[in-house]
């Protein structure tokens, strides 16, 4: 398996482009913006993309899904809890936000638990509330994309309509640092970092 960041848009969200080399499947997480420059770096892999998956609705992560979606013909797919976050520009914050307004009609609606197939891998999405009612992280092997959930060193905000700090924390502490230390972590803006070294430094998780 092999991932390409690519930290897109007017706020540096980072797009995930996650494939299977053997077959050249993909999956492209948070495209935020520049959909060019995602469907370019697609094209250069020679990549066919199954899934564009939203790890949650704020704008800076979704300026780019409709360009992406046009040029791959990809389901859009984002967990039921921020399904009206994502069509709403107001709640999505986008409308607040230097790329104007964005509002998407996702194609598929994601559940806690449920499995996604990507060539031989398997994709697991687990429900992360707190920076949004429907955040979620994805594991992929060894791999956790956690959005705005988990930062190098930090942890997403609460101070939205919809988030809790409460949970965030919840959402970290019971469902992502259980992983072993070894586990990547590839976030929603900044640098990747591991679990172990979360659990060491983060100081929303030791204190």
């Amino acid at each position: 398996m092999k991932v390409v960041r690519l930290p897109v848009g007017v706020y540096a969200a980072n797009c995930y482009i996650v494939y299977d080399e053997d077959i050249h499947e993909a999956v492209v997480i948070d495209p935020g913006g520049a959909g060019d420059e995602i469907l370019d770096k697609l094209n250069e892999l020679n990549l066919k993309v199954k899934y564009i998956i939203l790890t949650h609705g704020h704008g800076d992560h979704i300026g780019g899904v409709e360009d992406v979606r046009k040029g791959t013909s990809a389901p859009v797919l984002i967990h039921e809890d921020d399904a009206e976050l994502l069509k709403d520009d107001t709640r999505n914050l986008s409308s607040m936000m230097i790329m104007g307004s964005v509002e998407v009609i996702p194609d598929k609606l994601l559940k806690d638990g449920e499995k996604l197939v990507l060539g031989d891998y398997t994709i697991n999405i687990i429900h992360t509330p707190g920076h949004t009612p429907g955040g979620i992280s994805i594991k992929i092997e060894d791999n956790l994309f956690t959005g705005d959930t988990l930062f190098a060193g930090s942890i997403g905000r609460t101070d939205f309509e919809g988030s809790s700090y409460e949970d965030i924390i919840s959402s970290i502490k019971k469902k992502l640092i259980l992983y072993p230390d070894d586990t990547a972590i590839y976030p929603g803006h900044g640098p990747s970092s591991t679990i172990g070294r979360e659990k060491k430094y983060n100081p929303f998780i030791i204190n």
